[in-house]
């Protein structure tokens, strides 16, 4: 048995829907469940944000196909209640999850960091919640840049501005101005930079986070809007 969030599903044949999960330990994977009718459907608990308890076919394990049979699924706790904001930040943690983790890209670390993200959104909405999961997501990609020390290997300093140069690193610079991002040539706090790493950014770094993790999801996600973003907007 696994721990896992459903972060997408779509309907497939009569009775059967795949599923992209969250799942603790392993990362992203794709399966097929039998939904059942009536008072057997199990189409109320395959909805985002409801703790599961999951068991795949040991063939379909064994066989390591990418799409994987489930057998037994069930809810682990009731479902985290999330409205407004809170809501439409969900939906972006789980687009955002399904657009850049692949079902071949396996990582223990990320249910934890989805898990505690969702519970703090139920609590009260607040961007950092969103901030640190983006953080937490391009660290399993490989595409984070360190937030503890610059290009030169010196610890980031609190009072000093950074460059982000891609692919590179932090640069740091004498101006003391935060600009907006424009092909990776913003100027950002050191203190924002720390604050990130710790996870716990003060409402004055908030603008500046949010615009360089925007920047570095910005190559990843392609073209390609993000519907929940939309959301907001609205």
């Amino acid at each position: 048995m696994k721990r896992g969030y459903v972060l997408h599903h779509r309907a497939y044949r009569e009775s059967s829907v795949i599923v992209n999960l969250l799942i603790d330990g392993v990362g992203r994977v794709d399966a097929i469940v039998r939904t059942g009718s009536g008072k057997r459907s199990i189409k109320s608990i395959l909805q985002p944000f409801q703790p599961l308890i999951i068991q795949f076919s040991a063939q379909s394990e064994a066989k390591n196909l990418s799409l994987k049979t489930i057998t037994h699924i069930e809810a682990a706790a009731p479902a985290i209640p999330l409205t407004g904001n809170s809501l439409y930040s969900g939906f972006y943690l789980n687009e955002l999850t399904v657009r850049l983790l692949t079902v071949e890209h396996q990582t223990e670390a990320l249910f934890l960091a989805y898990h505690r993200s969702v519970l703090a959104l139920a609590k009260a909405f607040c961007s950092s919640h969103l901030r640190f999961f983006e953080k937490a997501l391009l660290l399993e990609l490989g595409a984070l840049p360190s937030l503890q020390y610059d290009v030169e290997g010196n610890a980031i300093d609190a009072q000093s501005f950074y460059r982000l140069e891609a692919d590179c690193g932090f640069i740091p610079v004498l101006q003391h101005a935060v600009g907006v991002f424009n092909h990776g040539k913003s100027v950002v706090p050191g203190a924002m930079l720390i604050a990130l790493q710790l996870e716990n950014l003060p409402a004055e770094h908030l603008n500046s986070a949010k615009g360089l993790m925007r920047f570095l999801l910005a190559p990843l996600l392609g073209t390609k809007p993000l519907l929940s973003r939309q959301l907001f907007i609205k």
